[in-house]
């Protein structure tokens, strides 16, 4: 069974996710700043669920939060615990009831970290940053039972091996609650399935395969052969991510991301897997919509 996935906001439905600036709190007393995080994580929270609830409705298996759910969490001067809002207690418990509302109909729930979140930054405020907001997405997806947080392998700095190693040296530092939801994506710059493999068998880091990046940044395997060697790193449903490029494949910037997805940019070796396919494209609900038509249409076909 294919399961597509929405990825942190909407187009065209009136659903919206609030956020604010750091530089906006540092003007107000922390009293009234925290009274205004209060209000936005309420917000979010009741977003989350209209969020979830569409999903359900329109047949999206899964959804992607936003980093910000809880707005500005991890800043070093406007940071918050969850303990400090007036309504903290509640803002868990909505977040809690749109866990209970996933798992009753079926919806996973994922994160997928800003790129900001480098674990084998030669920089130790980097990586330290890092682990701050990775064990802050694992908080909340305690609540919602999201069971996956996903990041990129970093960056090479003249020595991909060496990163690698670093990357696998600082796991080490994160939480059971990070460490089982953690994994892995191959990325259009630095990073191929074939790079990262090893380290997933060696760590038990799953791979999220992008197929679009595969694309991109090419290696020795084929996307058949990248597929299957991604599922084998997952102890439960694989998840992989697909999108297409805006100006075709022999366009200036193939990386770039157009509005919806090409169906013949769908790998045929999916269609009859079960797996959970993030759609990553403009058009958002509309584009998973499309999607999904298009994909019943030819597996009636």
């Amino acid at each position: 069974m294919i399961r597509l996935g929405l990825c942190c906001m909407f187009r065209d439905q009136p659903i919206r996710f609030a956020t604010t600036t750091a530089t906006s709190l540092g003007r107000m007393k922390r009293v009234d700043a925290l009274h205004k995080l209060n209000r936005l994580c309420l917000e979010n929270a009741q977003a989350l669920m209209a969020a979830l609830g569409y999903c359900h409705a329109h047949g999206i298996g899964c959804f992607r939060v936003n980093s910000q759910i809880l707005p500005i969490k991890t800043h070093p001067e406007s940071g918050y615990a969850v303990e400090e809002l007036p309504d903290g207690g509640e803002v868990v418990r909505l977040f809690r009831e749109c866990g209970v509302f996933a798992r009753l109909h079926g919806l996973r729930i994922c994160f997928h970290p800003d790129q900001f979140v480098v674990l084998n930054s030669p920089r130790p405020d980097v990586v330290d940053k890092s682990i701050q907001e990775l064990e802050y997405q694992a908080e909340v997806s305690e609540w919602l039972g999201a069971d996956v947080i996903n990041i990129h392998g970093g960056g090479a700095y003249g020595d991909k091996r060496k990163a690698l190693s670093d990357f696998a040296s600082n796991l080490s530092r994160l939480s059971p609650r990070v460490r089982s939801r953690l994994t892995v994506e191959n990325d259009d710059k630095t990073y191929t399935p074939a790079d990262l493999l090893p380290l997933c068998h060696s760590e038990g880091i799953p791979l999220v395969y992008d197929v679009h990046h595969h694309r991109c940044l090419p290696d020795h395997l084929s996307v058949e052969q990248a597929t299957e060697q991604a599922i084998a790193t997952w102890n439960r449903e694989p998840l992989f991510h697909i999108s297409s490029p805006i100006d075709g494949w022999q366009g200036a910037k193939p990386e770039r991301h157009h509005d919806y997805i090409d169906i013949s940019d769908f790998p045929a070796c999916w269609r009859k897997k079960s797996l959970t396919i993030e759609v990553e494209a403009k058009a958002k609900e509309a584009a998973v919509e499309k999607l999904m038509a298009e994909l019943k249409q030819k597996q009636s076909g």
